[in-house]
């Protein structure tokens, strides 16, 4: 894993000792991406002496589809891949994972190398080797669990990013400092300003820290069998919210920002979340606003719990914070505690 400014305009050297010459190398990534940063990456490789090919997919969270993922490998067959080739995931969390989806399973697999140029990505979807498409009843319920050869993340190809999407991804490195490291959640709280600003020295901090901390409990918990679903704070009904409005009224961070206040509020009900713990997480969510109203349905909430992947046994587990740095993996909630929580962040967001 590499973080550094300007990365992707030498990513062809950076990637030199990892991509053997021989293999040919197939950019999947989508129009608003390549736009800016797709002829830099061509760039890079072409002054390397080196060929690439590039696959657009559709933008946005709906494209996440088995249908989409078949496209995808038709095109590759259509240009040649064989099992000498790689494929770099330039984009979002979507690519990412489609990209990564595509590699595990064609031909078997073939290497991938996540290239991610959102803050969301960055920091936590292009890390761990998670990939997945959605279902019309739930998010990532197809997928695997495959390592990328590496992972590049430069900090400079935020500047081009939506100020919607660059948020989502404050939401989504919040959570790290929650269950984990406090110090990222103390460097969110006091240099707000410098971060909404996009401040490059400070992003390339931001984004190492969360890295440190994801590639360590993902190291300990591959396969999510324990640890590793610490990484799902604010998760369980942020993905609940996604599949509820059909994808598209959040964005995946805006969700889970959400999403970590109604855990906030669970943990808050069952004494587990003490007051001054939950108002420093509440406000540091809320100070990134805005967000995207909640109108949904409460019980139609608790129904996308029953079919979400991490719920066991028809048993939806929550992490729940018991301070900053600190959280607990249960199955003890109940379903009038989720539905009241449901129940505030939609008066909440009305405000």
């Amino acid at each position: 894993m590499l973080v550094e400014r300007g990365l992707l305009r030498s990513a062809a050297a950076a990637l030199s000792l990892t991509v053997p010459l021989d293999w040919r190398v197939f950019v999947v990534t989508q129009a608003p991406v390549r736009k800016p940063w797709g002829d830099i990456l061509r760039k890079s490789f072409s002054q390397a002496g080196r060929k690439v090919e590039i696959i657009e997919m559709p933008d946005g969270e709906r494209s996440k589809t088995l249908s989409q993922l078949e496209k995808l490998a038709s095109k590759l067959v259509s240009r040649g891949a064989d099992r000498r080739s790689v494929i770099l995931a330039l984009g979002g969390g979507v690519v990412g994972d489609v990209a990564g989806f595509l590699a595990s399973i064609f031909m078997r697999g073939i290497p991938v190398v996540q290239i991610p140029t959102t803050l969301l990505a960055q920091v936590d979807s292009a890390i761990g080797g998670k990939t997945g498409v959605n279902l019309k009843s739930g998010k990532n319920l197809l997928g695997t669990f495959y390592q990328p050869l590496a992972v590049l993340a430069d900090p400079d190809v935020l500047a081009t990013l939506p100020e919607r999407e660059y948020r989502s991804g404050l939401f989504e490195a919040m959570k790290y400092g929650v269950i984990r490291n406090p110090a990222i959640f103390e460097l969110m709280e006091s240099q707000r300003d410098a971060l909404l600003r996009r401040d490059g020295a400070l992003l390339e901090t931001l984004i190492t820290e969360c890295i440190r901390v994801k590639a360590d409990v993902v190291s300990a918990d591959e396969r999510e069998s324990g640890e590793r679903r610490i990484l799902n704070f604010g998760h369980t009904i942020g993905h609940a919210l996604e599949a509820e409005t059909d994808y598209k009224q959040f964005l995946h961070g805006e969700a889970v920002g959400w999403g970590m206040i109604a855990a906030t509020m669970i943990g808050a009900t069952m004494q587990m979340t003490d007051s001054l713990t939950a108002q420093r997480i509440i406000g540091l969510v809320r100070a990134y606003a805005p967000l995207p109203r909640v109108e949904v349905n409460s019980e139609g909430i608790v129904r996308r719990l029953l079919s979400d992947k991490k719920t066991v046994g028809g048993v939806p587990h929550f992490v729940l914070p018991t301070g900053i740095g600190k959280v607990e993996v249960v199955n003890s909630v109940s379903t009038q505690a989720v539905i009241e929580a449901v129940e505030e962040i939609k008066k909440l967001s009305e405000a």
